[in-house]
């Protein structure tokens, strides 16, 4: 799989998603993500820095246009605990717990993102708002009640099929209630 492809996926999901107009600043944005799936091996099995490092940066670039908060889902060899900034964990109340993602426990993406935050830590759970899924990952553990599923140009990854979710506020109150558009 070449590195430059990948980039030009990724790009364009990014560009997507950046147009879609529920995205608001300090959102929580979730990716799970399987660098062995986009290198068309088995999940687990072939995890690639190279691939992580590329989707890393444009989540970035993506996070610095649109001013949401980035968490990214370890494998399940730690629990699928969530990295993220001690500021997020801070501002959301969240429990620290403790452990180091390295590519053999939390996976190639979480280990290049631990090294590439300013200041990282891992928390058990989350509530995310949006969350993508780069090569069936299983996020929805870390998504707010209520997800909606919606669909981009780009369906895929390299080889790693792509799910792309938002939140929205449950519709409470029966036949008489009003709700906000």
């Amino acid at each position: 799989m070449k590195i430059e492809k990948i980039r030009d996926e990724i790009h364009v999901i990014m560009n997507e998603w950046k147009d879609q107009n529920f995205l608001r600043s300090k959102g929580v944005f979730i990716l799970g993500c399987s660098t062995s799936e986009i290198a068309g091996e088995r999940i687990g099995t072939f995890g690639s820095t190279d691939i992580a490092e590329v989707i890393f940066d444009e989540l970035k670039a993506f996070q610095h246009q649109t001013g949401v908060e980035l968490a990214f889902q370890c494998c399940e060899h730690l629990n699928r605990a969530v990295l993220i900034e001690r500021h997020v964990m801070e501002r959301l109340g969240l429990d620290e717990v403790n452990a180091v993602p390295h590519p053999k426990a939390g996976g190639s993406m979480a280990s290049h993102a631990y090294k590439q935050l300013q200041d990282p830590v891992l928390v058990e759970h989350i509530q995310a708002d949006y969350g993508m899924d780069l090569g069936d990952t299983l996020i929805g553990m870390h998504l707010k009640h209520v997800v909606v599923p919606f669909r981009l140009t780009q369906k895929s990854v390299g080889q790693a099929h792509a799910t792309f979710a938002y939140t929205r506020p449950k519709l409470i109150g029966g036949e008489r209630a009003m709700y906000q558009k």
